[in-house]
């Protein structure tokens, strides 16, 4: 298991966090209707910059690239067909989209972060291909597990509920995930949902026992096509109580009648709550329309959760039609699926407070998303000190480039840079119109950013020709694939400090402790005591600290431990 372990105990009551500190972005706003007008539009002015900045207006004989980006295709893996299809949505220029949300009784991990990352990735292509997205991801805040952990608590479901969307909405803001269009909850609903049930009831798909409503699956001949499950192979789903009295174990709750010390709501049937899957078939109708384009969620939630959607939809409307179902694969450890029903799980909390969150982010875009991911200390090192690369290298651009005015003319790029940006623009079209194969996006960064390297510290580069003009035409064709990648931070400079903070942490030293041990090393050295040297800069290797000498004198930056670089070259 990773080495978190050694920071934390079994989580056996939660602690909430402070409001994030200052350092962290947009640290005070609360989502939706809880901003102040001000902040509101600070948050939607920064969110807008994120996605609305253009590819650098360079000519080539391909014609423009931005004009390129725009008319390039997408193909998403659809669970339904099991193959890649051609993105065409439903309505010309707009995309629906409805992603199952968190079911809100606990701290989200780093499992959940994993989905919100992948469908914000996709939210942002989407735009930067130019479509109007209308993204819509709800909370359930109405459930079992939510009713089992307040009462373990002592607490008001509703109240308990509302207390963890609330975090979960800080840890989106953590990772840079777009806020949806709209995040509606199951509490909210209850008349759509009622009046959902009564036209799957009227429709002759459900019946009615003692105050409960069931949906019949063996009323609907076409149940298991998601999954590719035969229906004498179904099973209860997870949240679906056996029940003697269903007609087929398969059948699944739509209305639970109401049970001593549980939240309910008055229905047609008596007083009760929804069943899990109806919600979210009711509020992707609400806000989308019984057609729409897009539905997404875990690997886990194709059987039963969304496989009782599709059911209850076509069910409530015969033409409910949903064009491409898309699910992202697990996040396992020690290649078991993380969750919190397993105890083998790390929260978004635990793992920010050591890692930076855009370091996090990165570690899971470095996998496809459809393929599972292995959670490990290794690869959040690796990450975070990629990460640190990558701002180190764009900060020192913008530091160069302030000193100069730079315009994107006609013949002011040379050629050979000229090349290097279309064949990089030619991979991140080729890498995100496949299926968002961001690994493929993340691994050809290396070019663009080997060169700029070149050009701000080898002779050789310093010496080309119209080396700030390729630096400025390099830099913004990088920052604009962060952009999209949701890995563009605030500030280079606010990142950096950050990142090495966060190494501090995880080396549990002072930064005043590291600049000490750089004195003591520089004495050595004068004195060509090379030992005592040498011993100072393995033991900072060693808790992830690389001391860098240059002739301006000795820096530091955070790398990755000795023990788990070996580790990591073990495993290759």
């Amino acid at each position: 298991m990773g080495s978190l372990y050694r920071y934390y105990k079994p989580l056996t009551s939660i602690c909430f966090s402070p409001p994030p500190t200052k350092s962290y972005l947009l640290h005070s706003i609360k989502i939706k209707t809880h901003f102040s007008p001000t902040k509101k539009t600070r948050l939607h002015r920064f969110f807008t910059s994120l996605t609305s900045s253009s590819q650098p207006s360079i000519k080539t004989n391909g014609g423009d690239a931005s004009a390129a980006s725009q008319s390039s295709e997408l193909w998403l893996y659809n669970t339904m067909s099991r193959k890649k299809e051609l993105f065409k949505p439903k309505v010309e220029g707009k995309v629906g989209m409805y992603v199952c949300g968190v079911t809100a009784y606990d701290l989200s991990h780093i499992g959940h972060a994993r989905v919100y990352v992948t469908f914000d990735v996709l939210l942002r292509y989407l735009k930067h291909l130019g479509y109007d997205v209308h993204y819509v991801r709800n909370f359930t805040d109405v459930d079992d597990k939510i009713i089992a952990r307040a009462n373990e608590l002592g607490e008001d479901p509703i109240s308990l509920s509302k207390r963890y969307c609330e975090e979960f909405l800080h840890d989106m803001v953590y990772l840079h995930c777009l806020p949806p269009s709209v995040e509606p909850r199951v509490s909210d609903h209850m008349p759509q949902i009622i009046d959902m049930i009564e036209r799957i009831l009227e429709n002759g798909y459900a019946y009615r026992i003692d105050g409960d409503v069931y949906f019949s699956v063996d009323k609907l001949p076409e149940y298991g096509r998601l999954s590719g499950r035969k229906l004498e192979d179904n099973r209860a789903g997870e949240r679906v109580a056996v029940d003697s009295r269903k007609k087929n174990p398969a059948d699944f709750a739509l209305w639970k009648s109401a049970k001593e010390g549980e939240p309910f709501w008055d229905s047609p049937w008596g007083p009760g709550r929804p069943g899990w899957h109806i919600e979210c078939s009711a509020m992707s109708a609400a806000y989308l329309g019984h057609t729409f384009d897009i539905h997404g969620g875990g690997m886990d939630l194709v059987f039963p959760h969304h496989e009782n959607e599709i059911a209850q939809s076509c069910a409530a409307c015969r033409d409910s039609n949903i064009s491409y179902w898309v699910h992202n694969g697990f996040v396992t450890v020690d290649s078991e699926k993380m969750s919190k029903s397993l105890g083998n799980f790390f929260t978004i909390r635990q793992v920010i407070d050591l890692y930076h969150p855009l370091a996090l982010r990165l570690f899971l875009l470095g996998t496809h998303y459809r393929s599972s991911v292995n959670y490990s200390d290794v690869q959040l090192e690796s990450a975070s000190e990629r990460i640190f690369y990558i701002y180190q290298t764009l900060h020192d651009c913008e530091n160069i480039l302030s000193q100069h005015r730079v315009a994107f003319e006609k013949d002011a790029i040379p050629p050979d840079t000229i090349n290097d940006i279309n064949k990089f623009h030619d991979t991140f079209v080729t890498s995100m119109s496949d299926d968002l194969h961001t690994p493929v996006l993340l691994s050809a960064l290396s070019d663009p950013l080997k060169i700029i390297n070149d050009m701000l510290h080898t002779r050789k580069g310093k010496k080309q020709t119209k080396r700030i003009e390729s630096i400025a035409a390099l830099e913004k064709m990088v920052r604009n694939a962060l952009m999209v990648l949701g890995l563009m931070p605030p500030t280079y400079n606010e990142a950096l400090q950050q990142l090495r903070e966060k190494a501090l942490r995880r080396a549990k030293l002072t930064e005043d402790q590291i600049l000490q041990k750089i004195k003591e090393r520089t004495v050595a050295r004068k004195d060509k005591d090379y030992e005592k040297s040498d011993a100072i800069r393995k033991d900072l290797a060693a808790l992830g600290i690389a001391l860098m000498d240059s002739p301006d004198g000795t820096s530091w930056r955070p790398a990755i431990p000795l023990a788990l670089q070996e580790q990591q070259v073990a495993s290759t």
